[in-house]
């Protein structure tokens, strides 16, 4: 029996495979709010004060008076220089002062009892006028005596070196018994609380800061400055932060790059002159930014989108042009408004404008 046509084609239509369920996506709403927008640059640490030690005076070493890689005062006993040569010039230059103050005196009783004479003409004029000129010539001899034992005394105590401020002492360039010189370094000695990070910005980075930079180049500390955080070599950040103390006068012609110096405070001096790290801040400001997490974001040949969620559970994939990142999240410049639905989880299996089925998820807290 041959069955008509439409029977079969009806037939065929009632097996129609049915649509597939929506897709199941985890969804988080597009946040705004102020971002600070964080920069990191390489950082040497070095010493706020770096003090060469050096004697003013020509001798040998007899003793170390400091623990080297030791916290020193300003004043305390470094390094004692053989004393007895200096004694010796010293008790010299005293006695050729008493032997010229001793003649001074001669000569001035001398005049006090010639003057009284000479105005009764019982003695010439000339002896009295002889004896005075003797006098004054005496008295000079006695202030150079007095500065000849003046430099003696000072070379004396130029055997004691000592710091000249407070700070760490590093270790002895000399050893006992070495021959030094004023142009010989002893030792250095490093004031590190606080402790200076010279950090090298680029020269485009400088320009776009310029403005503030150099409206506060006549203050010690820059009102307005961020504060900056020091991330040590280990990975650790260092728990004190430090502030803003100057820039340099020019950049780098070879680098292209100028420095600029922060101060962190280093009371237990963990931090050392010649240290590494990375110092960030944030120096600017997002007002009012978007935030969506990074793993929203679709990527493909360089352009960006998002799959929103609309009020009837449909999908739009919608381009959009991104800004900085902060941490997990990424700023969208344009292409989402606050408070939109976004796919975070199933975003590779949605379609434009496909329905899909909104599962619970855990809001996500963009950090600083």
């Amino acid at each position: 029996m041959a069955w008509p046509i439409f029977v079969l084609l009806a037939g065929c239509q009632s097996k129609k495979a049915p649509a597939p369920p929506p897709v199941e996506v985890e969804v988080t709403r597009v946040i705004q709010r102020d971002v600070p927008l964080y920069g990191e640059w390489v950082a040497t640490l070095d010493g706020y004060v770096n003090a060469q030690i050096q004697p003013q005076v020509t001798g040998y070493v007899v003793s170390q008076n400091y623990k080297e890689g030791s916290f020193v005062r300003k004043g305390q006993l470094l390094f004692q220089i053989d004393m007895r040569p200096f004694q010796a010039v010293l008790d010299q230059a005293r006695a050729q002062l008493a032997q010229g103050q001793a003649q001074a005196g001669k000569i001035q009783h001398d005049v006090e009892r010639e003057t009284p004479l000479a105005a009764e003409n019982a003695i010439p004029q000339q002896q009295l006028d002889d004896d005075t000129q003797a006098y004054l010539a005496a008295e000079a001899e006695v202030k150079a005596a007095e500065a000849q034992v003046e430099q003696a005394q000072l070379n004396l105590d130029f055997t004691h070196v000592t710091s000249r401020i407070d700070g760490i002492a590093g270790i002895a360039q000399v050893q006992i018994g070495n021959l030094v010189t004023p142009s010989t370094t002893l030792t250095s000695v490093s004031q590190v609380n606080p402790i200076k990070a010279y950090v090298p910005i680029s020269e485009q980075e400088y320009l776009h800061f310029a403005a503030r930079i150099n409206s506060h180049t006549q203050q010690d500390v820059h009102p307005d400055a961020p504060p900056f955080e020091l991330v040590l070599a280990d990975g650790t950040v260092y728990p004190r932060q430090g502030t803003l103390l100057e820039t340099n006068r020019q950049v780098d012609v070879t680098t292209g790059t100028i420095e600029v110096v922060c101060a962190f405070p280093n009371p237990d001096h963990i931090l050392r002159p010649g240290q590494f790290g990375r110092v960030r801040a944030a120096p600017d400001t997002r007002k009012g930014a978007m935030l969506v997490p990074q793993k929203a974001v679709i990527e493909l040949q360089g352009t960006y989108s998002v799959a929103v969620v609309g009020g009837d559970d449909k999908v739009a994939l919608r381009p959009i042009t991104v800004g900085e990142r902060v941490d997990t999240m990424w700023i969208v410049d344009s292409g989402v408004r606050a408070g939109e639905r976004v796919v975070v989880e199933g975003v590779q299996k949605v379609r434009d404008g496909s329905p899909v089925t909104i599962k619970p998820s855990t809001p996500v807290t963009p950090g600083n």
